[in-house]
C-alpha cells in the first residue's frame, strides 16, 4: 500500500479570482482560511488555502498573475461534502449569497441525494444528504 487511510490530501486548483473563491468558500461554505500570500516575487503565484484548521485536507487555490491559468471545470468535476442531514435551504442560500450558482446536477444520484452549487470559477460543491459509504 503506498498510501494509509488518513493522508494528507492537498487539492490544486486554478482561480480567477481568489476574493471571489475565499467569499464562497469561507463566507459560503464555512471554511477556514489556512494560508494566503500574495506573489511579491518573479515566478510566484497568489495563493489561498481553505479548509478545516483540524482536517487532514484543504484546496488550495492558485491564480498565477503573470501567466493566468482559465480554470476549465466539468460538470463531473465535484466536491462533494456529505453532511449526514438533509440540506437546509440556508445553507444553500448563503452559498448563493456567497458568489454562487445553484446548478442542476450532471448525475442524477446528486440530484437526488443533495444540491449543487457552482462556485465562482464554475467547479461543484455537492451538498449531500447522505453519510460517507453509502
Amino acid at each position: 500500500m503506498i498510501i494509509d487511510a488518513q493522508p494528507r490530501v492537498r487539492v490544486a486548483r486554478p482561480s480567477r479570482d481568489l476574493v471571489a473563491a475565499e467569499r464562497f468558500y469561507v463566507d459560503g461554505l464555512g471554511l477556514d482560511v489556512l494560508w494566503r500570500s500574495t506573489a511579491r516575487a518573479r515566478g510566484e503565484h497568489d495563493l489561498l488555502m481553505v479548509g478545516l484548521t483540524d482536517g487532514t485536507w484543504h484546496f488550495e487555490l492558485t491564480r498565477d498573475p503573470e501567466r493566468p491559468v482559465e480554470p476549465v471545470p466539468t460538470v463531473e468535476d465535484l466536491f462533494v461534502v456529505y453532511l449526514g442531514a438533509p440540506v437546509r435551504e440556508d445553507q444553500v442560500e448563503r452559498l448563493v449569497a456567497a458568489g454562487g450558482t445553484r446548478v442542476t446536477a450532471h448525475n442524477p444520484y446528486w440530484e437526488e441525494y443533495g444540491v449543487t452549487v457552482a462556485d465562482p470559477d464554475g467547479y461543484r460543491l455537492v451538498l449531500c444528504s447522505r453519510t460517507w459509504g453509502h
